[in-house]
C-alpha cells in the first residue's frame, strides 16, 4: 500500500493512544508553501537550509582557516570519544540480535495484512546501492592493504611479514596470519556494526510510520519518550540534527567518490587530478542526480540502483574468474572465521593500545555510518513495508554483511595475493584512491575494467545524491514524501555544494571531520531510538 496524498501512510494496527495524539499533533506540523514553492515545515527547513547555505559560503570564503579547524576537530573527536562510538555500535548490534530472537520478530511492518511493495531483487539492489556503494569501491582494495601493510598496534609490516600483535594473537613472521588479520579488521568496519546502525534507524522509522500512523521523519520515533512534545522544539531539534547528519555524511561519501573517479580518469585519459577537475566532476554528477530526482523513486533511484548492482556484479565476477579464484573462494570462509574470532577484541571499547586503528579508523567509521543512518535508514524504511521484523533485521543485517565479506575478500584478497605472491609493489605504494585501478592493471582488459570501475563510482555517486536529497526533503517537509520539486532540487544542489566546500576547505580530512562531528550527537539520538522502538514494538499485535 502506497502512502496517501499527504505522504502519510494509513495507520494499521497502531495503538489508540498514538493515533489520537497524532491527530492532535498533526495540526502543529502542518506546513505551508513558502517562497519559490518550498514546503516549509515550521523551523526545520528554515534553520537547516539557512545553516547549510551559511556553512557553504563561510567555508569557501575562509578555506585555509576552515581546513585547520576541520582537521583539528576530527582528531579531537575520534581521540576523545572512541570509547563512546565503539560502545554505542556494540549496543546496536546486540539490539538487532535481540529483535531477531525475540517474539517481536513476528510483528509485520505496515500491519498484519501488509505485503511487500518490492521484490527481493529490487529491495536488495536499492538497499545495497544506497548503503555502501561508493565506500566499497573506494575501500575494497585500499583498506585491506592498509591494514596488511601497516600497524594495528604500534608494530609494522615489512615486506608483507607482520610482527606479533598480542591483542589479536597474530603470529610473528606469518604472512597468512597477517592477511587474515588485515581482512578481519577490514570486514569489522563493513560487517555487522554498520548494518546494525542502519537497521535500527530503518526499523524505527518504518514502525512508527507504517504501524503507528506518524509522519515518516525522525521525530516520530520518539513519541514513546516525549509524547506530543515531538511536535514542538524537541522534535524540531531531532529533525534538524538528522538533516545535518545526513548532509555531511553524504558529502563525505561524495568526496571519496570524486577523489577516486578523478584519479581513475587521470590514469586512463590524462584528465588532471586537481581541485578544478573534482569540482567539475561533482557539478556534472549533481546535474545527473537532479534528473534522477525529477524522475522519482521508481523511475530514478530504483532503475539506477539495479543497473549499478548489475555492473558491480559483473566486475566482481571478473575479479573472481581472472584473479586468484581458489584463494578467493577459500579465503571467504577463512576471513569470515577470522572476523568472528577477532570480533570481541576488535570491538572492545576499553583500554585499547592500538590508537591508530581504534581512533583513526574505527571511531571515524562508526561516526560516518551513524551520520549516514538517517539517510540510509529512511530510504530502507520507505521500501520495506510488508516485511516482518525478523525478516527485515535478518536481511538488512546479515545478508549485506556477508556480501561485504565476499566483496572485500575478492578485491582486497586479490590485491594482497598480488603483493605477497607476485611481488607487485605498485598496488601497495599507490595512493588510496588509485589502489583499485592499480590492482585491475595487473589483470587482462585493464582499461575496460578500470573504466567500468569509474562508471560504478559515478553511478553510485548519483544514486547516493538522489536518495539523500529525497530523504532530506522528506524530513524538512515534516514526513511528506511528495514535497514540491523545487525543494528536492534545492537539497540535491546543496549536497554537491557542501561536498565542494569541504573538499576545497580541507580535503578528505574536512569531509571526515564533519561526518564525525554530526555523528556524535546523532549517536545519542540512536541510543534513545532503541528504547523507543522497544516500547513501540511492545504495543504491536504479534
Amino acid at each position: 500500500m502506497e502512502p496517501d496524498a499527504q505522504g502519510i501512510p494509513e495507520p494499521e494496527g497502531a495503538a489508540n493512544l498514538i493515533e489520537t495524539e497524532y491527530e492532535i499533533g498533526q495540526d502543529n506540523i502542518e506546513s505551508s508553501l513558502g517562497p519559490f514553492g518550498f514546503d516549509v515545515h515550521n523551523p526545520v527547513f528554515l534553520v537547516s537550509g539557512l545553516s547549510i547555505v551559511g556553512f557553504v559560503i563561510l567555508t569557501l570564503a575562509l578555506q585555509d582557516q576552515a581546513g585547520a579547524v576541520f582537521n583539528g576537530l576530527r582528531g579531537w573527536l575520534t581521540a576523545s570519544l572512541d570509547w563512546f562510538f565503539l560502545g554505542a555500535a556494540n549496543i546496536f548490534v546486540l539490539f538487532c540480535f535481540f529483535l531477531i530472537l525475540s517474539p517481536f520478530g513476528k510483528v509485520r511492518i505496515g500491519g498484519r495484512d501488509a505485503t511487500p511493495d518490492y521484490s527481493y531483487a529490487g529491495w536488495f539492489a536499492m538497499l545495497f546501492a544506497a548503503g555502501m556503494g561508493i565506500g566499497l569501491m573506494f575501500f575494497g582494495v585500499s583498506e585491506p592493504i592498509s591494514h596488511f601493510n601497516s600497524s594495528l598496534g604500534g608494530t609494522t609490516f615489512e615486506g608483507g611479514v607482520r610482527t606479533d600483535w598480542a591483542p589479536l594473537g597474530a603470529a610473528a613472521n606469518d604472512p597468512k596470519a597477517a592477511a587474515e588479520l588485515g581482512m578481519a579488521a577490514t570486514i569489522f568496519h563493513w560487517g555487522l556494526h554498520p548494518w546494525a546502525i542502519y537497521a535500527v534507524v530503518a526499523l524505527a522509522l518504518a514502525l512508527f510510520s507504517y504501524n503507528k500512523g506518524l509522519p515518516l521523519t525522525m521525530r516520530s520515533v520518539f513519541y514513546p519518550i516525549f509524547g506530543e512534545k515531538i511536535w514542538g522544539w524537541p522534535g524540531h531539534v531531532i529533525d534538524i540534527l538528522a538533516v545535518f547528519a545526513t548532509l555531511f555524511g553524504l558529502a563525505t561519501s561524495l568526496g571519496f567518490g570524486a577523489e577516486q573517479a578523478n584519479a581513475g580518469l587521470e590514469l586512463l585519459f590524462g584528465i588532471p587530478n586537481n581541485d578544478v577537475s573534482k569540482v567539475v566532476l561533482i557539478l556534472a554528477i549533481t546535474g545527473v542526480a537532479l534528473i534522477s530526482v525529477y524522475r522519482g523513486l521508481d523511475g530514478g533511484v530504483k532503475i539506477l540502483s539495479e543497473i549499478n548492482m548489475g555492473l558491480a556484479a559483473a566486475l566482481l565476477l571478473f575479479v573472481i574468474v581472472v584473479g586468484p579464484t581458489l584463494a578467493i573462494v577459500t579465503g571467504f570462509l577463512d576471513n569470515l572465521i577470522a572476523y568472528v574470532t577477532l570480533l570481541p577484541a576488535l570491538s572492545n571499547p576499553i583500554g585499547r593500545a592500538d590508537t591508530n586503528f581504534s581512533q583513526g579508523w574505527t571511531s571515524f567509521y562508526w561516526a560516518w555510518w551513524i551520520s549516514w543512518s538517517p539517510f540510509v535508514g529512511m530510504f530502507i524504511a520507505r521500501v520495506s513495508r510488508g516485511r516482518s521484523v525478523r525478516e527485515f533485521v535478518v536481511c538488512v543485517l546479515l545478508i549485506p554483511s556477508l556480501v561485504c565479506v565476499f566483496w572485500m575478500t575478492a578485491f582486497g584478497g586479490t590485491a594482497i595475493t598480488q603483493i605477497v605472491q607476485d611481488g607487485v609493489t605498485s598496488v601497495a605504494d599507490a595512493p588510496l584512491e588509485l589502489k583499485l585501478f592499480k590492482m585491475l592493471a595487473e589483470m587482462p582488459f585493464a582499461g575496460l575494467t578500470s573504466l567500468l570501475g569509474i562508471v560504478l563510482v559515478i553511478v553510485f555517486f548519483v544514486t547516493s545524491s538522489d536518495s539523500g536529497s529525497l530523504v532530506i526533503d522528506t524530513i524538512t517537509a515534516g514526513g511528506k514524501v511528495d514535497a514540491p520539486m523545487p525543494q528536492r532540487v534545492f537539497w540535491c544542489t546543496f549536497e554537491g555544494l557542501v561536498a565542494i566546500a569541504l573538499l576545497l576547505g580541507g580535503g578528505l580530512g574536512a569531509l571526515q571531520a564533519m561526518a564525525v562531528s554530526t555523528g556524535f550527537p546523532f549517536a545519542v539520538v540512536l541510543l534513545l531510538a532503541c528504547y523507543a522502538t522497544y516500547k513501540g514494538l511492545a504495543d504491536e499485535p504479534r
